[in-house]
């Protein structure tokens, strides 16, 4: 039911995204927007060695781009570069593959997109933070 995808949860974590914020000399930037809605996520990230030192973020979308995109923001400082790239996978399985939601504490939070899974359509906008973090990384040469 559609009223899953806005359940107290999602919509708290969409009501605590923070500011927007841009970082001065990010390591690397990326925008990513969702052709199905028009939601947009760009992303800078600073990295002291394979750990994420600091995170900007504006974020100009939908509820569930901007849940997903809260909960990466509030967690991502100080998670290693290997941890995201599993995370983006396991966002992508959970989703589109009906797997379980991304494990660890610093992003049990995540469950709460869960219901994502049953709206194909939405599961661009829900994912854009996972692939401009993703693509940042790519960047930074942790992607091969």
């Amino acid at each position: 039911m559609i009223s899953d995808l806005y359940s107290g949860p999602i919509l708290d974590a969409a009501a605590g995204i923070p500011p927007a914020r841009r970082l001065d000399a990010p390591d690397a930037s990326a925008k990513k927007v969702s052709r199905v809605c028009g939601s947009e996520v760009e992303v800078d990230v600073r990295m002291e060695n394979d750990v994420v030192a600091d995170f900007g973020m504006t974020a100009r979308a939908c509820a569930l781009g901007q849940a997903a995109a809260s909960l990466v923001a509030q967690n991502i400082v100080g998670a290693a570069a290997k941890d995201l790239l599993v995370l983006r996978d396991e966002m992508r399985a959970m989703l589109k593959e009906g797997g379980p939601p991304p494990s660890g504490a610093r992003w049990r939070d995540l469950a709460a997109l869960e219901p994502v899974r049953d709206y194909p359509q939405r599961h661009a906008s829900t994912l854009l933070v996972f692939e401009a973090v993703t693509d940042c990384l790519a960047q930074l040469g942790f992607v091969r």
